[in-house]
């Protein structure tokens, strides 16, 4: 692979990585989101589950992107994640939507790097 691929790697592994960590030990203040966000945010940590396994992945995946290890089992896995952030920020907490744009970025160029992995699976 070749430079701009191991980049995009490395930034999308460390950024999921670092958010996964956040939400179990707080180190980076996370804004205070209001109306439909705040009742989103809300809507899922009342399923007392879903955070847990939300960050638990990030972290599996991050540390899988950053490992250079079945990455494109990480990017399956993470697709539905990213594209919920993204989502997210598009239509309720605009203010934050240039990271997650970043990561999607990342995400898709990843992809197309890896296309031929996942060639067999579309083909079946």
């Amino acid at each position: 692979m070749n430079k701009k691929t191991t980049i995009a790697r490395l930034l999308l592994g460390g950024l999921l990585t670092l958010f996964g960590l956040n939400g179990f030990f707080h180190f980076i203040p996370m804004p205070a989101y209001i109306g439909n966000a705040s009742q989103f945010i809300t809507g899922l940590g009342a399923a007392s589950y879903f955070f847990p396994l939300l960050k638990l992945t990030e972290i599996s995946c991050g540390l899988l992107l950053l490992t250079n290890k079945k990455v494109p089992l990480a990017l399956i896995i993470l697709a539905p994640v990213l594209i919920n952030i993204i989502l997210f920020h598009l239509f309720l907490a605009p203010e934050g939507l240039a990271l997650p744009l970043i990561l999607g970025g990342c995400e898709l160029y990843l992809l197309k790097q890896y296309k031929n992995k996942f060639t067999p699976i579309l083909n079946s």
